[in-house]
């Protein structure tokens, strides 16, 4: 053991203050005495410190691309997917709480409902899943909205390693690489081509392969993740909608066929079959 380990602490040096868990700890606050809204409360609180660090590794990510430097970014990509992994498998504990459960403190919580989630727009964002609209939904938040703007109007990380390879001599389409970032990307024929050359020749890309593969990683988790949402609100709430006058499981079955990143799914069909040797 430790010869530090007896030493006493003051409450901002110890495990708890450290991590701050009496106000983590002390933020559950329940609006019924049923049972399972505690559950709820946690799950989705947890849901909401994942999304915290996927934010805080994009902006990371971003920043390295920006430099031209991919290799830093394959580590927290990687991590990324991991805690998507976690989100994804969190389901499971929801999927305890049955319809009747929910129904019993459903009404409390009035119009709340995860479509106000600014984290999850924030990654949407920054992975370039761009929509105006969704902004609305936030105009009593007016410091989220500043953040959400300027994400709305940057390029996002795929947007900007489009733009590495661009500088990297790259035939990258010309409206691939400056738009208005804020309108929603559609799937660029002539960009699956830059692909295929990356993945026909990885050897020659190598960076630039690795970089793909971790983004078509977080794209299938991503859509995994959301997949396992609409099937967790069907089997809890069928076709019901949604609190707060969002439209539920049909919102979130239509969400869960987006990919982030068509043209990496695309090149995919055509990629060469080689010679064996």
């Amino acid at each position: 053991m430790s010869k530090d380990a007896n030493v006493p602490l003051s409450t901002e040096t110890d495990y708890g203050g450290y991590l701050c868990l009496e106000p983590i700890l002390g933020a559950q606050k329940p609006k019924s005495n049923q049972h399972d809204e505690m559950l709820f409360i946690i799950q989705h609180q947890t849901s909401e410190l994942w999304m915290k660090l996927v934010v805080h590794e994009l902006r990371f990510a971003l920043e390295y691309v920006k430099k031209d430097d991919l290799e830093p970014s394959f580590k927290v990509l990687s991590r990324v997917k991991q805690i998507m992994r976690m989100m994804f498998e969190q389901w499971a504990v929801l999927e305890t709480m049955t319809p009747s459960d929910y129904a019993l403190f459903r009404k409390a919580l009035g119009r709340a409902s995860g479509f106000q989630s600014y984290q999850y727009r924030m990654i949407e964002f920054l992975l370039g899943n761009k929509d105006v609209s969704v902004m609305g939904q936030l105009q009593q938040r007016p410091e989220i909205v500043e953040i959400l703007t300027k994400d709305l109007n940057s390029p996002s990380l795929y947007e900007e390693f489009l733009r590495y390879l661009d500088r990297k001599g790259l035939d990258v389409p010309a409206e691939c690489i400056s738009r208005d970032w804020s309108q929603p990307r559609e799937e660029s024929r002539a960009l699956v081509g830059v692909f295929k050359k990356i993945y026909d020749n990885p050897r020659l890309h190598w960076s630039a392969y690795e970089m793909c593969e971790k983004l078509i990683d977080i794209d299938q988790m991503f859509q995994l993740w959301r997949f396992r949402h609409m099937q967790t609100v069907e089997r809890i709430i069928g076709f019901k909608q949604g609190t707060g006058g969002s439209p539920g499981a049909s919102y979130l079955r239509e969400r869960a066929r987006v990919h982030l990143f068509p043209e990496l799914w695309s090149v995919r069909t055509e990629v060469e079959d080689k010679e064996v040797n």
